[in-house]
């Protein structure tokens, strides 16, 4: 019987990821546009999501945060100029939110005797690239395409590892 892991889709997989990856990085106002059109897109099937399953636990509250993400959902699919607009707002709040609490955190483990330099570090740097973000607009366009295109490059390198590894495997067990 043929292990899972040894077929060819991982390699395929891994060759699209990169390819994108790379598409994103040559085309980066394309690629807001896309970004922006996924986000409302997975906004709106969510707030489906909530008001599918507010029916059947009846719960007004779900319902409520059905409808809202279906509303957002829509505002964002109609209106991708604006979302477009909006996006780095949204992550440099994310990344300013991430970075406080790393900093807030490398106190605490500071506090019990462990190693707290790096996280510290590491917060002080998010908070730093959200402002950089937030007071330019095209620092903010590129850091998202970057971290986008990034993420898709290194997700398409890692399946192709993946690959040639579980054949690797596939093949030794198959001797034995």
């Amino acid at each position: 019987m043929q292990d899972k892991r040894c077929n060819i889709w991982h390699l395929v997989a891994g060759l699209i990821m990169l390819f994108l990856g790379i598409l994103i990085w040559a085309n980066p106002a394309e690629s807001l546009l896309a970004l922006a059109f996924y986000l409302g897109l997975v906004i709106f099937l969510l707030g489906c999501g909530y008001v599918t399953f507010s029916l059947s636990q009846y719960s007004g509250w779900y319902m409520i945060v059905g409808l809202f993400d279906i509303f957002i959902g829509l505002i964002f699919l109609t209106n991708l100029g604006l979302t477009v607009e909006t996006l780095p707002i949204f992550f440099a709040l994310w990344i300013l939110a991430s970075g406080s609490i790393q900093i807030a955190g490398s106190f605490e483990i500071g506090r019990i005797g462990m190693p707290w330099g790096w996280s510290l570090a590491s917060g002080i740097i998010g908070v730093v690239l959200a402002f950089f973000i937030l007071t330019s607009r095209q620092f903010g366009d590129l850091a998202l395409v970057l971290t986008v295109g990034s993420y898709v490059i290194a997700y398409g390198i890692i399946s192709i590892a993946e690959y040639f590894y579980f054949r690797h495997y596939c093949q030794l067990t198959q001797t034995k």
